[in-house]
């Protein structure tokens, strides 16, 4: 038996787990830059218009923040900017799959079961990340056909292709590393996202510089995610981004299968953390004791919030600009409100945004509970007096609780820089603390969709990612690509007022409040009546 026997029985293994996640992410992340390009083309008809957003958008630090440096004003180059935050997120789904597929296997005892058959020391290894690399190729593979049914040059749809490709082959590697070193599936995703944090935020030093000639703009270079948007789709298309990707990608796969063979089955290269032989009489409670549990991951929910809350808030006085690029980018902007409107529209769309992903938060608190019950760590706090809806309400509220520790800290750092910015930091505060407070009742929807999943359907809890997916689609691409009002509906950010910039309505803030609530109950409920555990 070699190394990589098996690899092909789990690889079709992962493929049947993920045959409903694995397409919905593979056609969401496809389609998005897709719809994109009827956007353009209805605000910016002409090439004259678009040469003006393209030189004032190049020129704006809170874009290449967002979306990395702008080199050309035709629609594609237009596009593959604008959908420039995408290779983070195909990094990051990267990551997650990777690991998924390997140390949580680890942790919950499964690859132990497998690993007593004719199984490889590296075939769980090999096979997670052959699925993944494969997901993300004909990820590219459908960027580049919806690119060319567009009417857009096919070499460089196929450039624009292979950009979103490379960043998942490099984050999976990343990912691969990352579950060698940590004996958990959550210290491994630590180390992953750190990295991949780490990534963006060096292109984001290095192209901010650069717009300057700064000193650091070759930071730029350290970031893999600055490699590929050197690919240049649509302008003049560079090769040699993509092979500095594929060897780091080659590197990493290396360096992970190395790591893989000096550890033992279930353990980390980096030695575990001891704690105290006794509890402190802190843990004596289900809330304290989920309080342990979920205080690290709350504290690096805030402290991201924060930062990007400070970062977008002081670019947003920049987007104004935009508004004095050309008379006819007046003229089109002026639809907006001129510069005072087009920055509640980024205030408001950013905060929209930062709900979407304290929407990931609530999920991911939210099956903690589920991790609990099938790693076998729920029997024994429930075998006490702990009831199960005690039990399941210590973790419930961090599930609602954080992400509204999480928005607020964000608004307040975002209303703050953007209120120092402008002076009118006593205005501007409030504004945007409100924008984000609006946000809350969508996040607790999510959260309680998954805690619904958890007691009902435990095996399906994880579908809550996929209520997440169905908000993005809608919040992200729905609009654009003209879809029904009735299937926009669905998303439940769909309901809430633009802040700052509209008035609030209390109605829909409040029906969101109570189907959340419903749906929690039934939740609770169900777990009350079922089996424990469900593995």
């Amino acid at each position: 038996m070699t190394a990589l026997t098996g690899t092909r029985g789990l690889a079709r293994l992962i493929l049947r787990r993920d045959r409903v996640l694995l397409p919905l992410w593979i056609v969401f992340l496809g389609i998005i830059p897709v719809s994109y390009v009827a956007s353009i083309n209805e605000l910016f008809p002409t090439a004259a218009l678009r040469a003006g957003y393209a030189s004032a958008s190049a020129r704006n630090a809170g874009f290449v923040v967002l979306y990395g440096p702008l080199d050309g004003s035709s629609i594609g180059e237009l596009v593959a900017w604008r959908a420039g935050f995408v290779p983070v997120v195909i990094g990051l789904i990267s990551i997650l799959t990777v690991i998924r597929h390997t140390r949580t296997e680890e942790e919950t005892g499964r690859r132990e079961l497998l690993g007593s058959t004719v199984v490889g020391r590296h075939a769980g290894l090999a096979a997670a990340l052959i699925v993944t690399f494969c997901a993300d190729l004909l990820l590219g593979v459908v960027l580049a056909g919806g690119m060319i049914g567009q009417g857009l040059p096919a070499g460089g749809s196929w450039a624009f292709g292979l950009e979103f490709a490379l960043i998942g082959w490099v984050f999976a590697a990343v990912g691969a590393v990352a579950a060698q070193l940590s004996g958990g599936a959550g210290g491994a995703r630590g180390i992953a996202i750190g990295v991949l944090g780490a990534a963006y935020l060096l292109r984001v030093v290095g192209d901010v510089s650069g717009l300057s000639s700064g000193p650091v703009s070759w930071l730029s270079w350290l970031s893999p995610i600055g490699w590929v948007h050197r690919i240049r789709p649509y302008g003049d298309e560079q090769a040699w981004p993509a092979v500095l990707a594929v060897a780091l990608t080659a590197v990493l796969a290396a360096a992970a299968v190395a790591l893989s063979a000096r550890r033992d089955l279930g353990a980390g290269v980096l030695p575990p953390r001891l704690g105290p032989a006794d509890g402190a009489p802190a843990l004596r409670s289900p809330l304290a004791l989920a309080w342990r549990l979920h205080r690290s991951l709350l504290a690096a929910w805030v402290a991201t919030f924060v930062a990007l809350g400070a970062v977008l808030g002081y670019l947003a006085d920049g987007v104004g600009d935009i508004v004095d690029a050309s008379p006819e980018m007046k003229q089109v902007l002026g639809r907006m409100g001129g510069a005072n409107g087009l920055i509640d529209s980024y205030l408001a769309g950013i905060v929209g945004l930062l709900g979407m992903v304290a929407g990931g938060y609530a999920v991911q608190a939210a099956l903690r509970m589920r991790a609990e019950e099938s790693a076998g760590r729920a029997e024994p706090v429930l075998s006490t007096a702990v009831s199960r809806v005690r039990w399941a309400g210590s973790h419930i509220v961090f599930s609602l609780l954080g992400p509204a520790a999480a928005l607020v800290a964000g608004g307040l750092a975002m209303g703050l820089a953007h209120g120092l910015n402008t002076g009118d930091a006593g205005r501007q505060v409030p504004r945007v603390l409100a924008g984000a407070l609006v946000q809350l009742p969508a996040v607790w929807v999510l959260a309680a969709v998954t805690i619904a999943l958890a007691g009902a359907l435990p095996r399906l809890a994880a579908a809550g990612w996929g209520a997440l997916a169905i908000c993005l689609l809608a919040g992200l691409v729905g609009t654009a690509v003209g879809l029904d009002q009735r299937l926009l509906d669905v998303s439940p950010f769909t309901h809430l007022p633009h802040v700052p910039g509209s008035p609030v309505s209390a109605v829909p803030l409040l029906w969101l409040t109570a189907v959340a609530v419903a749906l929690g109950v039934a939740g609770l409920a169900a777990l009350r009546r079922r089996d424990v555990p469900v593995v």
